[in-house]
C-alpha cells in the first residue's frame, strides 16, 4: 500500500525579512499562496499576446512527445534513448502549438527570461529576493505533462502564472527510496527518479512506499508560489490543457564555489571501489575536515598555519584546483 503524501505547509502574507530569517535557514519547503497574484502575467487575461510582445527572435528548446506517453516525459525502454524529441521553435510557434492542442504532449522548460523575454523579470518582480541577489529567471510553458522528480542544486522560487501546477516533494535523504536513473545521461541535466508515480510498481522499487511516507504534495493556482530548498526532490504535474510558471534560481554561498557534483564525480575515482574499511575511514574524515560535524578541525592551529584548510582566499582557491586538475590531467 501506497502512503498518501502529506499537505505541503501553506502560509500567506510573507515578506522578504521573514523569508530570509525563518523561511530560508528551516531548509524545509512551502506554499506561499498569492505571492505574485498582482503580477502583469497572472492579471492579464491574454498571457499568450503579452509573452509575444516580450519576445525575440531567439529560438526556444522544447520536449514534444505522442499522446502514447500520457504527458510523462520518460527514457526509452532500455534507459539509453528517450521517449520525446527535442525540438527548436521561436516561442510564437510554441505558444500557437499549445493553443490549438492536439493529442501529443509539448513542453519547454528554463526559457532564459533576459535573453528569450527582456523586460519580463522586471515587470513581474519577486518580492522576497533582494534586486542585488544574482538569480536565473526562466519561463516554463505546456500542456498536461509530467516532470519526473528530480532535484536542482540551486534554490527555487518556483511561481504559477496560468494553469493549475501538483508539486510533489520529498526531502534529499530520500534518494535511496526513489531509484534515480542514470547520473550522465539524463532528460535536462538533472538525475531523475524512475518510478511512475500513476502506477508505481511494487516489486521493481519496492522502497518508493517508504519515500512516500516523507512526500508532501502541493496544488498550485496562478498567482501561488512555492519555495523548493536546494536538493528536495520534486515531481511537477501540469494539470490544465496550458500552463505556464516562472522560476528563480539562486544560491547562497561564496562566490568561488562550483557544484558538489565534481566532488562525487571525483569521489567516483577515488572512495567508490575502496576497501569497506577504508571507506568507512574516509568517511570519518570527511565528517571531521569538510562537514566539520564536531567544529572547526583546525581551531587548535594559528591561522597563518592551517595552510589549503585556512579561510578561503583566491591563492588557497588557486592551490586548491591546482592540486585537483594535476592528477586528473594525466
Amino acid at each position: 500500500m501506497i502512503p498518501a503524501a502529506a499537505p505541503l505547509p501553506v502560509l500567506t502574507n510573507i515578506d522578504r525579512a521573514r523569508f530570509e530569517a525563518e523561511i530560508v535557514p528551516a531548509g524545509k519547503p512551502v506554499v506561499l499562496k498569492g505571492l505574485v497574484g498582482d503580477w502583469p502575467l497572472v492579471t492579464t487575461a491574454d498571457l499568450p499576446g503579452y509573452l509575444r510582445g516580450l519576445e525575440t527572435p531567439k529560438p526556444v528548446a522544447a520536449f514534444a512527445g505522442p499522446a502514447s506517453m500520457g504527458g510523462r516525459f520518460f527514457y526509452s525502454d532500455d534507459l539509453r534513448g528517450f521517449n520525446f524529441d527535442r525540438v527548436q521553435m521561436s516561442l510564437s510557434d510554441l505558444l500557437d502549438r499549445l493553443a490549438a492542442g492536439g493529442p501529443g504532449y509539448l513542453y519547454a522548460g528554463a526559457i532564459p527570461a533576459p535573453s528569450h523575454l527582456p523586460g519580463l523579470a522586471e515587470a513581474n518582480p519577486m518580492p522576497l529576493l533582494d534586486d542585488a541577489k544574482e538569480r536565473l529567471t526562466s519561463l516554463w510553458l505546456g500542456n498536461r505533462t509530467i516532470t519526473a522528480a528530480h532535484w536542482d542544486l540551486a534554490q527555487n522560487l518556483a511561481c504559477v502564472v496560468a494553469g493549475r501546477r501538483r508539486f510533489t516533494l520529498f526531502p534529499p535523504d530520500q534518494v535511496r527510496n526513489l531509484y534515480v536513473g542514470p547520473l550522465d545521461n539524463t532528460l535536462a541535466g538533472q538525475p531523475i527518479s524512475l518510478v511512475d508515480f500513476d502506477a508505481p510498481d511494487p516489486e521493481a522499487h519496492p522502497r518508493f512506499a517508504e519515500a512516500m511516507e516523507h512526500a508532501m504534495v502541493a496544488d498550485l493556482e496562478p498567482g501561488d508560489a512555492i519555495y523548493i530548498p536546494s536538493l528536495w526532490w520534486h515531481h511537477v504535474r501540469s494539470l490544465d490543457d496550458f500552463g505556464g510558471l516562472v522560476n528563480f534560481w539562486w544560491r547562497d554561498g561564496p562566490d568561488y564555489m562550483a557544484t558538489p557534483m565534481f566532488t562525487l564525480w571525483h569521489a567516483m575515482l577515488t572512495i567508490r571501489d575502496l576497501p569497506a574499511n577504508e571507506r568507512a575511514a574516509w568517511r570519518d574524515f570527511f565528517d571531521h575536515y569538510v562537514f566539520q560535524t564536531h567544529g572547526d578541525p583546525m581551531e587548535h592551529l594559528p591561522i597563518d598555519a592551517r595552510g589549503l584548510m585556512a579561510p578561503m582566499t583566491r591563492e588557497i582557491e588557486s592551490r586548491l584546483k591546482r592540486l585537483l586538475i594535476g592528477p586528473l590531467s594525466r
